[in-house]
């Protein structure tokens, strides 16, 4: 995270980037961090959400791409636990992809939309809402608490 943290902007962009992926990362702390720091509040949200947003678009363009064997394979679920999460998924709806941020289960979110082949435009709008939302509450919970 230090690293994140000494780049500064770039930084906050990256990791909120690999954050939305399926790499295991945390931007809410680079986020505190620079607003501890004294970076502005209101660039840190931009820069952190734009990072995440991007992210979870490459997150569902792999899951556009591809296919549920994929995932029985590398990531060791059975066919039950697939056809289960796509239920819920499909019962969620679009409304699944403003929660595609959630730690763990939000990359799993966005890829099943990618592979149930939910609409781009309704599928995005709806994430960056999503993410918009967090990272106005954890950065500005953040400037509350540091002042």
């Amino acid at each position: 995270m230090e690293k994140f943290i000494e780049l500064g902007y770039l930084g906050l962009f990256l990791s909120s980037f690999f954050a939305s992926t399926i790499v295991p990362l945390s931007s809410d702390i680079v986020l505190s961090a620079l607003i501890f720091l004294k970076f502005d509040v209101w660039t840190c949200i931009i820069v952190a959400t734009a990072g995440n947003f991007l992210g979870g678009l490459t997150t569902y363009g792999l899951g556009y791409l591809g296919k549920w064997k994929w995932v029985e394979k590398y990531f060791k679920k059975s066919k039950e636990d697939i056809e289960k999460f796509q239920y819920k998924v499909k019962k969620a709806g679009i409304i699944a992809a403003a929660f595609a941020w959630l730690p763990f289960i939000g990359d799993l979110i966005a890829l099943a939309l990618g592979f149930l082949r939910f609409k781009p435009a309704p599928v995005f709008i709806m994430m960056f809402i999503g993410r918009l939302c967090r990272f106005t509450a954890v950065g500005l919970l953040t400037a509350n608490i540091f002042g």
